[in-house]
């Protein structure tokens, strides 16, 4: 069986849990959570997103996200504005509040990633940020179906890693 530790899904799950754990404990002192501070973001990229959008955002039961949105409100962070065509509908918006709390997390999810690259030098930060953008491009692109099963369906190709490992093994 193979070590997990050198699989490479195994350790982006890793980097990305760590961020986060660091970035939730650093953002702490804000008196935000983590399900707060998502559905923030979430709503600053994408101002007026409804009840059910925001739910398949942040990949939860459409309930789940109304009632986040209600503590949001009721801590003055996010509003609803009925949708002009369709009263059913409502809107989310950031607050003024909510956007000044959102600059704030940014920061601190700034520091926190510059910390965690702090031993990469800045061209190994770029070719990072490269590599991982290629990489989240050919999944979105398998998803949307534009590859129509191609993950599942391609043959395995394996390029050596700079450290003589294929894939996060140790090459043959």
């Amino acid at each position: 069986m193979p070590n997990t530790d050198e699989y490479i899904g195994v350790v982006i799950s890793d980097v990305a849990r760590l961020l986060r754990t660091e970035f939730d404990r650093r953002v702490r002192r804000l008196g935000i959570t983590r399900a707060q501070w998502l559905v923030l973001t979430r709503l600053h990229r994408r101002p007026g997103a409804s009840h059910s959008e925001l739910a398949e955002m942040m990949e939860v039961e459409k309930a789940t996200a109304g009632r986040m949105i209600d503590r949001l409100v009721a801590n003055g962070w996010v509003e609803r504005r009925t949708q002009a065509d369709d009263r059913r509908v409502k809107r989310v918006y950031l607050t003024k509040e909510a956007e000044r709390v959102h600059k704030r997390i940014w920061r601190i999810a700034e520091d926190t990633v510059d910390a965690g690259l702090a031993d990469l030098a800045g061209p190994e930060r770029k070719q990072l940020m490269a590599l991982l953008q290629r990489i989240k491009k050919t999944l979105v692109s398998a998803d949307n179906g534009e590859g129509e099963g191609e993950l599942a369906t391609a043959p395995r190709k394996r390029a050596p890693m700079a450290t003589g490992r294929l894939n996060g093994r140790v090459a043959p």
